[in-house]
Parts: C-alpha cells; sequence; structure tokens
C-alpha cells in the first residue's frame, strides 16, 4: 500500500500511555504497510530518547534540537539527526537527548518548525509525532494543528479524566480540530483496577480501547517496543485502529 507523507499526531492525557501508543502506531504501520516512517518525539521536558533508547550510549543519540538551533532545516540534516534501529532500514526516530531542555537550544517557532515537518516529509511517506500533554511545546502544537489525523488518548484513570475536563477548553479554537480527533482510551496498566466503563461515561465519544498488554509494558521498560508481540487480542484490536487511520 502506498501513503504519501501522512502525519498522525498523538495527543493526550498525561501518563495515558501516548508514548507507548505512538511507538506501536509507527512500528505497526512500518511492518505491515511497506512504508518509510519518522516517529517525531519533540518532549524538552522528560526527553524520550533515553526512554526508548535506555541501552544507548548518550553519544550515538543524535538530537532534533541541533537541526533546529541552525538558520536553515534541510533534509540532509535531519537525515543525519535521525536515531535509526537495526534491522529497520526505513524506520526512523527523532527527538531530545539526556540531560537537554527548553533551554538547551536556541528557543525555535512555527515557521522553524514547519520548515522541520517539511523536511520530514521529504524523508518519510508517514509521519508518527508522540506530542506531549501541554501544547506549549511549538511542535506538539504544530502537529495537533495540521496533522491529516490526531488521536486522542486517555487513560481508564481520575487522572485522564481531570485533564480532559480541565485542559481541552484550552483548545477551543477550531485550528485545533478538537471534534474532529479520534479519542482512545488506552489501559497502561493491568495490575491495578481501571475502570473502563466509567471513564466511558465522563469521556465523551471514545471510538476504540487498547487492551493492557504486559508483554508490552516489558517492553517499554527494555526498549524494545519496536518488537512484535504474541498476545493475539492485542494484536488483533490494534491491527483494527492502524487498519482505520491508514
Amino acid at each position: 500500500m502506498s501513503i504519501l507523507a501522512k502525519v498522525t499526531a498523538v495527543w493526550g492525557a498525561p501518563d495515558s500511555g501516548k508514548t507507548t501508543f505512538a511507538v506501536k502506531l509507527a512500528a505497526a504501520i512500518y511492518d505491515n504497510y511497506n512504508s518509510t516512517v519518522m516517529l517525531v518525539c519533540p518532549d524538552m521536558e522528560t526527553p524520550t530518547l533515553p526512554v526508548l533508547f535506555p541501552n544507548a550510549k548518550r553519544d550515538d543519540l543524535s538530537s532534533i534540537g541541533a537541526v533546529l538551533a541552525k538558520t536553515d532545516v534541510t533534509k540532509d540534516d535531519v537525515i543525519l539527526h535521525t536515531v535509526s534501529i537495526r534491522g529497520m532500514e526505513n524506520f526512523g526516530v527523532v527527538g531530545f537527548k539526556d540531560g537537554e531542555n527548553k533551554y538547551t537550544y536556541p528557543s525555535f517557532d512555527e515557521v522553524k518548525v514547519r520548515a522541520l515537518f517539511a523536511a520530514l516529509t521529504d524523508n518519510a511517506q508517514v509521519i508518527v509525532v508522540d506530542c506531549t500533554s501541554s501544547l506549549s511545546n511549538p511542535i506538539s502544537a504544530y502537529a495537533v494543528k495540521y496533522a491529516d489525523e490526531v488521536i486522542r488518548i486517555a487513560a481508564p484513570t481520575l487522572k485522564s479524566i481531570s485533564w480532559q475536563s480541565s485542559q481541552l477548553a484550552l483548545y477551543a479554537d477550531p485550528v485545533y480540530k478538537l471534534d474532529r480527533q479520534i479519542q482512545g482510551l488506552n489501559v497502561p496498566d493491568g495490575e491495578l483496577y481501571m475502570p473502563l466503563e466509567e471513564a466511558r461515561a465522563h469521556i465523551a465519544d471514545v471510538r476504540f480501547s487498547v487492551p493492557y498488554c504486559r508483554a508490552v509494558k516489558q517492553q517499554m521498560l527494555d526498549g524494545k517496543l519496536w518488537k512484535s508481540v504474541k498476545d493475539r487480542d492485542f494484536n488483533k484490536k490494534f491491527r483494527a485502529l492502524v487498519e482505520k487511520v491508514v
């Protein structure tokens, strides 16, 4: 299947499993649709690269901040600062490294972020953005505004319900297209009771739910989220979701 530069933003409540979901989504598209995929991790408060690659040396990881600090964002610079994964030739990750924060590099605006996404589009057929919950992050804000698809994630927890009720009102501007976002529920922890049906009563228009998978949680801890799991229920539901998004 051929996909032309489709951008999917994964956004939502803190601690709802956004990063795990975004990685699994990007990997599933790569595995099943023969596409060149780029995962973008813009978090500058808790940089994602050391979380996704806990066994990598800091010098082996490249920061997208170095690209954004330049006057011009080029396709070649993005490639140079993309983290690759062994055995996944057309799959790349861009993000920030351990120890970096919003003061590590010069600040950048939407114009620079637009140039970044133009370069990403030149490099990949599919771009998945693991957005921060706060859209004060300029990369996350741009992705939620202009992505072809926005998947909004919540967990069946009081924290997610509280975030939804307090924060979504801040993004009532039509540019964020809240009414077009796909609302999902993700169960990130199977060790605790999570009231799925009660959460549905408080979070409107839930379109899908992702079941808890112990193997996926272990992969997150091991830095192996790119790999498939043998949980049939999880795979069936996630594949159905990917088909809807793609």
